[in-house]
């Protein structure tokens, strides 16, 4: 079994050899985990830094050594149309564990749910089961949970998309529209999960890396589909629909599934 992650600041500078306490809640998650002196774990800040310990007692740890963080190949964006109810903490749990890098909210214009006058606290259940699953899937890094997007030109800006992106593709099942895209540098392809599509997600993502993508924005829809509008947009910012299998899934659970299928063709999960 691999070591518990704790998520808590290290102190600067460290080396191997170095003590530090921890506090708060990571306090109390130790005394919960049951730590017996001597047991391994591994402290990560959630972003740059992270180091293996050796628990010493009193929640204070010893520095064994210091950890590389994983760079991801190709990165993954998920644009997740806000799902309804309890099914958007679902949705970001299950990516997180998935492996995603980044997550944008999306209020598409299907979308039943909505975040107005609640945009601050609804992000913040977001962030929060997204440091609960990446604590739990034992991962390094806490993917980023962006601001609201509210239209295709607003992703545009987050992703730092060309005016005109390349086409790159994907398939999945979703009720969802569809996009596939890279930005100035021809890097980033915007993957739109869609029931209707005909290309293959494995064949697309492989296509796409070959080509030169560091990343890729898989966009997923509400449970009512991407409106022909929306899709049209992101057409226009060189997106293509792509299919992920023969069932359509619904919103909370497409992107997990995709983000695997991704892990099993690239080179993410080697």
């Amino acid at each position: 079994m691999t070591d518990p992650v704790f998520i808590h600041p290290i102190p600067e500078p460290i080396a191997a050899g170095d003590r530090f306490r921890l506090t708060g809640a990571e306090a109390k998650h130790a005394t919960v985990k049951r730590l017996e002196v001597g047991e391994g774990l591994v402290v990560t800040d959630g972003t740059t830094r992270a180091v293996q310990c050796s628990f010493l007692g009193d929640a204070t740890v010893e520095v064994a050594d210091i950890l590389q963080l994983p760079v991801p190949h190709p990165r993954v964006t998920v644009v997740q149309a806000i799902p309804k109810s309890d099914r958007a903490e679902l949705a970001v749990d299950l990516m997180v564990q998935a492996g995603v890098d980044r997550i944008v909210p999306w209020a598409a214009r299907r979308a039943i749910a909505k975040w107005d006058g609640k945009e601050a606290k609804a992000h913040a259940k977001w962030e929060n089961a997204a440091r609960a699953a990446a604590k739990q899937s034992r991962r390094l890094q806490i993917p980023e949970v962006t601001q609201l997007v509210r239209s295709p030109r607003e992703l545009a800006r987050v992703l730092e998309l060309g005016e005109a992106g390349a086409v790159g593709n994907s398939g999945a099942a979703d009720n969802s529209g569809a996009a596939g895209n890279t930005g100035a540098a021809d890097t980033t392809r915007v993957l739109v999960l869609h029931e209707e599509a005909t290309e293959p997600l494995p064949a697309a993502v492989t296509a796409a890396v070959s080509a030169g993508a560091t990343e890729l924005a898989l966009v997923v829809g509400p449970e009512g589909g991407i409106g022909r509008e929306e899709l049209e947009e992101l057409a226009q910012l060189g997106a293509t629909p792509v299919r992920l299998g023969p069932e359509v899934l619904r919103t909370a659970t497409a992107a997990a599934v995709a983000l695997g299928a991704i892990g099993a063709v690239t080179e993410r999960w080697r």
